[in-house]
C-alpha cells in the first residue's frame, strides 16, 4: 500500500521490459503480481508529475495486465470505457515513456484515441458507448471471419447511462461473441447513485451461491433427471443470490462477482472466458484508487491530480501564490443556492456532475432539492420537463458537451412545450487539457436553431450571475453557457438583478470597425483594442452583445450608422454560431455591413491548455490584433 506519490521515478524493471503486449504475455503467471505493483507505482509517479485523470487508473491495474496477458492485442480488441480507465493501458502498449506528458499539447490523449495507438480500438470521452461499439466490432470480425476476440470493459458508472443497457439488450439477441466486463467500483467522479448501484451493492452471499451451486452438482450430475430439474429451478434461485439475473435475462452468460485485484485469478478466468460461444458478461469488484491509501479513502478527491510541484526546484526559485480567483462554475454554485433560499420552487438537476458544476453545497443545504440522476443526460433533462409541467423551476446543470447527448429531449420535452427549464451550461468552448471530446464547441449551434429557446453569454462573473437571475426569471426555456476554469477577477454586484432579454451594452464606442464579442472572450477582445488604441491610434467599438438569441437587432442597425465593419467573435463553431446569426439578420436587412466572423474552426482541436487553443485558432489578444490590422492594411 503506497502512502505517498513518489517523486522520483520508481525502480520498475519488469515494467520497463515490456513495451509491447506480446513480452508481457511471455511472463508466467506467477510474475503478474509484481509487474502490477510496478504498473501502479510507476502510475503513481507519472501522474504525480503530469497530473491527470488518477484514481480510476489505479483500480484496473490488476485487470489490464490480465486482459493484455490472456488476449492477443491488438488482434483482440479491447475497448476502455470510460476512457479515463485506460492510463494502464497506455502505459503497458508502448507509451509508457510518454505518459508523463499525457493532456499536455503535443502530448498523450487522456482517453484512448485510435490515431494515438493501433491497441486503442475506439475513441471515447463520453460514457457507455463501449458495449455499442464492441458489439459492432464483434458483428464485423464474425462477418469476416477474422478470429477476432471482443471485450468492452465499461466502468465509473457508466452502467447507468441508457445506451449501455439498449446495447445490452441488442448483443442479447444478436447471440455474438462477445465479452462485456463491469468494472464495478461503486464510484463514478462522485458516488454511484440510482436503483442499479443500489442493486450491485446488496450484501452478495457468494461463497454461499457458489459452494450450494457447486455441492448440488457434484451430487446431483449422477442422478440426470434430478440435475436437470435442479438446472431449472437454479435459473430461478439465482437472482435471490446473485445481481446476475437482470444480465442473464438479457442473454448474456453472467460470471461473478469476482476478486479485480488478484491478476492471477483474473487471467485464469479470463481464459476460460475467452473460448466461451455467445455474449459473457464478468462483474469485477475494483476499488477506486486501489495501492494508494489516500484515494482509496477520499475517492471523489483523488478522481483526478493537478501536476506535482518539484520540491527542489520550488527551494530555488518559490513560485508566488497565484491570486485566487472564482470560477464561472463557483458564480453558478453560489448563484443556484442564493436562489433557491429565495424561491422554494428552484429544483437543481445533474447527471453525475456535482462536483464540476459545483453542486456540492447545493445538495448539503437542500439535498431534498437537489436530484443527481447518475450519468442520463436524457432522462435528466426529461425529468426537468416534468417538474415544469406541475410548476416547479427546474434547473438542469449540465457540460455543453453531454448537453449534446440529450438535444431530443430539449427539443421535444422542453422547447415544443416551452416549458419553464434553466440550463446552466458549463464546460462551453474549449477545455483545454481533456481535449475535443470535452470540449462545448456547439452549444450555440444546435441551440439557437430551436424555437422558443433564449441563449446567453456571460463575459464575467457578474454577468454570469446577472444572466443566470434572467434566464431563471424567464418563462420558458433558457440556457446560460459559461466556459471551464477562472473568470477574470469582476466584482459580483447584481445580486438579483435581471438583464433586458436580447440586449447587449457597448463597453467602448469608436468608430469604422465595431467587435461584437459573444461570451467571456471580451476581455482578450478589450486587451486588443487597448493595444491598438496605444499602438495604431485606432479607436474602435467593442461590444458584449449578452445574448444569441434573440439577438440584438437595434444595436446592430445603430452600429451601421457609423462603421463599416463588423468582427464577431466566440467560442464556439464558426458554423452556425453566433456570428452566423449576425450575418443572417445583416443578410435578411440588406445592411451595408463587411463582416468577419472569429470562432472555432471547422476542426476539431486537440487538447493543451485553452490559452494555446485559443491561440492555435487565432482568438487570443495577439490573434484579435492580428486580424483587425490584416483588415485595415
Amino acid at each position: 500500500m503506497f502512502q505517498e506519490i513518489p517523486q522520483t521515478r520508481p525502480n520498475t524493471p519488469l515494467l520497463d521490459s515490456i513495451d509491447n503486449p506480446s513480452q508481457l504475455r511471455e511472463l508466467t503467471s506467477g510474475e503478474l503480481p509484481q509487474l502490477a505493483s510496478q504498473l501502479r507505482e510507476y502510475l503513481l509517479y507519472s501522474v504525480g508529475k503530469s497530473g491527470g485523470h488518477f484514481g480510476a487508473g489505479l483500480g484496473v491495474v490488476e485487470l489490464t495486465v490480465a486482459l493484455h496477458y490472456v488476449y492477443n492485442t491488438p488482434k483482440d480488441l479491447l475497448l476502455w470505457d470510460v476512457g479515463h480507465q485506460a492510463y494502464p493501458h497506455k502505459i503497458l502498449t508502448g507509451r509508457r515513456e510518454q505518459l508523463p506528458t499525457i493532456r499536455s499539447k503535443d502530448g498523450l490523449s487522456p482517453f484512448p484515441k485510435r490515431k494515438e495507438s493501433e491497441f486503442d480500438t475506439f475513441g471515447v470521452g463520453h460514457s457507455s458507448t463501449s458495449i455499442s461499439a464492441a458489439l459492432g466490432m464483434a458483428i464485423a470480425a464474425e462477418k469476416q471471419h477474422s478470429g477476432k476476440k471482443v471485450v468492452a470493459i465499461i466502468g465509473d458508472g457508466a452502467m447507468t447511462a441508457g445506451q449501455a443497457f439498449e446495447a445490452l439488450n441488442h448483443a442479447g439477441h444478436a447471440e455474438t461473441d462477445m465479452l462485456v466486463i463491469l468494472n464495478d467500483n461503486d464510484m463514478a467522479i462522485s458516488e454511484n447513485v440510482g436503483g442499479l448501484n443500489k442493486y450491485f451493492s446488496k450484501i452478495l452471499s457468494s461463497k454461499t451461491y457458489t459452494s450450494m451451486r457447486e455441492g448440488s452438482r457434484k451430487v446431483l450430475s449422477t442422478i440426470p433427471y434430478a440435475w436437470e430439474f435442479a438446472s431449472k429451478t437454479e435459473e430461478h434461485l439465482k437472482g435471490l443470490f446473485t445481481p446476475g439475473m437482470l444480465f442473464e435475462e438479457l442473454g448474456f452468460n453472467y460470471i461473478g462477482p469476482v476478486d479485480g485485484h488478484d491478476v492471477e485469478s483474473l487471467a485464469h478466468s479470463l481464459k476460460n472466458i475467452r473460448e466461451l460461444k455467445g455474449p459473457q458478461f464478468l462483474h469485477v469488484v475494483t476499488k477506486k484508487g486501489k495501492g494508494f491509501a489516500p484515494a482509496e479513502k477520499e475517492q471523489i478527491k483523488y478522481h483526478a491530480l493537478s501536476p506535482m510541484k518539484d520540491p527542489a526546484a520550488e527551494k530555488i526559485n518559490p513560485a508566488p501564490a497565484p491570486k485566487k480567483m472564482n470560477t464561472f462554475s463557483n458564480v453558478f454554485g453560489k448563484w443556484v443556492c442564493d436562489k433557491a433560499a429565495l424561491d422554494s420552487k428552484l429544483l437543481a438537476i445533474t447527471p453525475a456532475m456535482r462536483e464540476g458544476s459545483d453542486l456540492i453545497k447545493f445538495s448539503e443545504k437542500f439535498p431534498d432539492r437537489y436530484f443527481d440522476v447518475a450519468i442520463a443526460e436524457q432522462h435528466a433533462v426529461t425529468l426537468a420537463a416534468g417538474m415544469a409541467c406541475e410548476g416547479s423551476k427546474p434547473v438542469v446543470a449540465i457540460y455543453s458537451t453531454f448537453l449534446q447527448r440529450a438535444y431530443d429531449q430539449l427539443v421535444h420535452d422542453v422547447a415544443v412545450q416551452n416549458l419553464d427549464v434553466t440550463f446552466a451550461v458549463d464546460r462551453a468552448g474549449v477545455v483545454g487539457a481533456d481535449g475535443p471530446t470535452h470540449a462545448g464547441a456547439y452549444d450555440i449551434s444546435f441551440m439557437r436553431c430551436v424555437p422558443n429557446m433564449v441563449i446567453a453569454v456571460p463575459s464575467d462573473e457578474n454577468e454570469c450571475r446577472l444572466l443566470l437571475n434572467t434566464a431563471y426569471e424567464f418563462n420558458g426555456p433558457a440556457a446560460v453557457r459559461y466556459p471551464r476554469g477562472s473568470a477574470n477577477g469582476t466584482k459580483v454586484t447584481c445580486l438579483n438583478d435581471t438583464a433586458e432579454i436580447g440586449k447587449g451594452r457597448i463597453i467602448q464606442q469608436g468608430e469604422g470597425i465595431a467587435i461584437l464579442c459573444f461570451g467571456p472572450l471580451l476581455h482578450l477582445a478589450k486587451e486588443a483594442l487597448d493595444q491598438l488604441t496605444v499602438e495604431s491610434n485606432l479607436h474602435l467599438t467593442l461590444v458584449d452583445m449578452r445574448f444569441v438569441k434573440p439577438i440584438d437587432q437595434d444595436l446592430i442597425r445603430e452600429l451601421e450608422k457609423s462603421h463599416q465593419r463588423i468582427i464577431t467573435i466566440e467560442d464556439n463553431a464558426i458554423m452556425g454560431g453566433a456570428g452566423s446569426a449576425v450575418l443572417e439578420f445583416i443578410a435578411s436587412q440588406s445592411l451595408s455591413f463587411q463582416t468577419t466572423i472569429m470562432g472555432i474552426p471547422d476542426a476539431y482541436i486537440d487538447h493543451a491548455s485553452q490559452s494555446e487553443q485559443w491561440a492555435e485558432m487565432g482568438i487570443d489578444c495577439a490573434g484579435i490584433k492580428q486580424k483587425i490590422l490584416s483588415l485595415i492594411v
